[in-house]
């Protein structure tokens, strides 16, 4: 009997079967549907990408209506054995119906009902079948079928929606059509929040169901943003609300709370329309002031409450005073920080976590003490929390900007860099503090650290430029709170936190940290790295942080800025600090139209002293697996796990070794695991080839060097057999493995170059084995007989 592979079942039965039962092939039935990108999985500089999740068959009513899985497997598995793993595809896709098969039949799991049942292979249902199956279950009427049915709005070259967007586009478009009118969508800081608001908000427009919508923002960068690139589609039917002017003739309206309300009766500008003009509102960033029911922002949405609200963030908010699922209710679908790291469409990212002894120990003036300007200061203990906002070490800061620049000078001076500060006038000594430090910089571009903050006119005319991709300047900025949301810098590769965090710290702690997750890997962003200098990641212990660093770093005084690689088994606890300030009444510093404005000039006074000493006392190393579990062990330790998951004994790598013509197909499966041998090459620091590597590492096997394993081959037993060419060329590619390491020996092109010309061309060298079948033949026996 002829063996069939799984994809021989795929073709010869289950396509076949699909198709008959009324599935169009062209653009219903997508093969090998893949839908992730694979985590991008970071160990020292070096970076590899998980292995991506791929469904057999993913079935479409319409492009945007997906209704079926199935996981197809070969002959020598059961008709149920794809079935867990449809299922579980099923759920993280948001699809209906899964199905298992192996060419006999097939296993249906309705998601809906939780039950199964077994089909023959011309029992398949019909794409009729399963979308009246949903809609019944749904209780979806033909009305609202029209609104669910509209496909998402796709121009030639435009890209579609990744499947969390889908989930997020269909789940909200379905309720608005059913009714519901206060709606909440939670997607991590990068997952495009605006594109999935533009795809709901044209199909809803398209199909007549929204007529007039109101999008509302609290930044004019953001509001331009969205104009100009994901709701650009719009064009002449969509406008931005400006100069305290309302037009009634547009459809697609753009503002900024702040344009709409004001103080009193006559700055609240929406009132020029009346309550039931929109019919849809979408509040972007409404972590914001809008959840608030004494908010200026919020008399917008309550004047327009007939419409239907939809809000959007990246970090919802439940205190005593911000609720956002009390106004919105629970989230319609969460796309969460982690699971964007995971599936490999947002950035994972490195901590170096720097204490200094000030932090550490505090600062206590002696009796009756002044500082720089003869002030008296308060006689207290000033802890972390206190400095910049009480009391300014100005040699704390300039070693914070020393440390910032060190680590740029060691890996990119020109990585776009942000770094977050108590207030603006923090802001302005850091700016000064880092000019000083990067002074032969600044004299080519005086741009190349700017303060970017909202009282700052030149800094945030420069602030297109920093999130420009081809623009070099600014560099590195300076912000406190400007910058902590909705400002798209793909290529920011530093964010320094040398700012508190009070009540609402987590929320601002989780939008900071968005502002580095996207991917730009043709701009060499694949991760990024968080220089904490006030202990402020240890929100990433919080219970409701839902994506851990890859590593942390706490370099002791005198160490190097740039994390080693590897670490070797960090140890100690964090530290904890929780006398946090406030930061105003929302935690945001007020809702001004730059929201940075909040901190108050010479609300407090502040103590400035300029000869306290401040020095680095620690650096800490830590890593965390897929899981986002912390792992304690070494590189080493890491990697050894991730080998015995692909091969569980030394035998078991041995023989796949010498079975794999093509040995980077096995060093590519390993990344998939986590396992970079070049950086374990580094750590273990002997000359061996990734053989030896491995078998050292995961299974205890005294380890060869290169020349020793060179040697072994040479032996004269083996070496008889050949001519004196043939020997000679054999000895030469043994030496060269040995200065260079392995490569493909079979490669007939490596005889082109030296040492090889020495012997003629490659046609001449094959022909002293016999020919070049001969010749190959002789370099896979060659590698056998090395690893023997």
């Amino acid at each position: 009997m002829v063996k069939l592979t799984e994809r021989d079942i795929c073709t010869k039965f289950i396509t076949p079967s699909i198709v008959q039962s009324g599935w169009n092939l062209l653009d219903q039935i997508r093969e090998e549907y893949t839908f992730t990108d694979g985590r991008v999985i970071v160990r020292g500089n070096l970076t590899s990408r998980g292995k991506r999740k791929r469904a057999d068959y993913l079935l479409s009513y319409k492009p945007n209506l997906p209704l079926a899985i199935v996981e197809a497997k070969d002959m020598n598995h059961t008709i149920r054995s794809g079935l867990q793993q449809a299922i579980d595809y099923g759920t993280i896709l948001d699809v209906p119906f899964v199905y298992s098969s192996n060419g006999e039949g097939f296993i249906e799991r309705d998601m809906l009902t939780n039950l199964e049942r077994e089909l023959r292979l011309d029992e398949f249902p019909s794409p009729e079948e399963l979308w009246n199956r949903y809609k019944a279950f749904h209780g979806i009427t033909e009305e609202q079928e029209e609104v669910i049915t509209e496909p998402y709005y796709f121009a030639e070259g435009d890209k579609t929606p990744r499947y969390y967007q889908r989930i997020a586009i269909n789940r909200t478009v379905e309720a608005i059509a059913k009714g519901q009118d206060r709606l909440l969508l939670v997607m991590a800081t990068g997952t495009g929040k605006t594109y999935t608001a533009f795809q709901i908000i044209h199909r809803l427009w398209k199909a007549k169901q929204k007529k007039k919508v109101l999008f509302l923002a609290d930044r004019n960068i953001l509001v331009d943003q969205t104009m100009t690139n994901d709701f650009k589609p719009f064009g002449n039917v969509m406008t931005k609300i400006e100069n305290r002017t309302m037009d009634s003739s547009y459809q697609i309206y753009l503002a900024l709370y702040q344009q709409l309300s004001g103080n009193s009766d006559e700055m609240e500008i929406f009132k020029q329309f009346s309550p039931d003009f929109f019919d849809l509102i979408v509040v972007d960033e409404c972590h914001r002031g809008s959840a608030r029911e004494e908010s200026r922002w919020r008399r917008v949405l309550d004047y327009f409450s007939s419409a239907t609200h939809l809000g959007l963030t990246a970090t919802p908010v439940e205190t005593k005073k911000v609720s956002n699922t009390h106004y919105f209710g629970e989230p319609i679908y969460t796309y969460s920080l982690k699971q964007g790291i995971d599936d490999g469409f947002l950035a994972p990212y490195k901590v170096i976590r720097v204490g200094l002894d000030r932090d550490l120990e505090g600062f206590r003036p002696t009796k009756n003490q002044r500082d720089k300007y003869g002030e008296i200061i308060y006689d207290r203990e000033y802890g972390q929390a206190d400095y910049d906002r009480e009391i300014v070490l100005e040699k704390r800061t300039q070693l914070i900007a020393k440390k910032i620049t060190e680590y740029l000078k060691k890996t990119d001076r020109y990585a776009k860099t942000i770094v977050f500060c108590i207030d603006i006038e923090h802001a302005e000594r850091m700016r000064s503090a880092l000019a000083n430090e990067n002074a032969d910089l600044m004299a080519i571009d005086n741009r190349y650290v700017m303060q970017i903050t909202g009282d700052n006119k030149e800094g945030k005319a420069q602030l297109d430029n920093f999130i420009d991709e081809e623009s070099k300047y600014p560099t590195i900025v300076t912000t406190s709170k400007l910058l902590t949301t909705g400002v798209d810098c793909k290529t920011c590769k530093l964010i320094v936190l040398d700012n508190n965090f009070g009540e609402n710290g987590l929320t601002e702690f989780k939008q900071i940290i968005g502002r580095g997750t996207r991917l730009k890997p043709e701009y060499g962003k694949e991760y990024f790295t968080i220089m904490d200098f006030r202990n402020a990641t240890r929100l990433f212990a919080d219970k409701d942080f839902d994506g851990e660093p890859d590593q942390i770093y706490e370099p002791d005084e005198g160490d190097d800025i740039v994390p080693p690689e590897p670490p070797e088994d960090p140890e100690g606890g964090d530290q904890t600090d929780d006398d946090w300030d406030d930061f105003g009444d929302d935690g945001y510093g007020g809702d001004g139209d730059d929201g940075d404005d909040g901190e108050g000039r010479g609300r407090r006074k502040k103590f400035y002293l300029d000869k306290v000493e401040v020095k680095v006392m620690n650096e800490r190393v830590m890593y965390y697996d897929k899981d986002g579990k912390l792992i304690t062990e070494s590189l080493t330790d890491y990697s050894k796990k991730g080998i015995l998951t692909e091969f569980a004994t030394l035998d078991d790598f041995i023989n796949r070794w010498n079975s794999e013509e093509r040995k980077d197909v096995i060093i590519e499966e390993l990344k998939e695991h986590g396992v970079l041998l070049e950086a374990l090459k580094k750590e273990v620091g002997k000359d061996l080839d990734e053989f030896d590597l491995i078998c050292h590492i995961a299974f205890d096997q005294k380890p060869l060097t290169r020349s020793e394993r060179a040697k072994k081959a040479k032996r004269e037993d083996y070496l008889s057999k050949y001519s004196e060419t043939a020997r000679a060329v054999i000895e030469a590619i043994l030496d060269k493995y040995k200065d260079e390491g392995r490569f493909d020996f079979g490669d007939v092109k490596v005889l082109k170059f030296k040492p090889f010309d020495k012997f003629g061309n490659s046609m001449q060298i094959a022909k002293a084995f016999g020919g070049k079948p001969q010749f190959v033949k002789a370099m896979r026996e060659l590698e056998k007989n090395m690893y023997l």
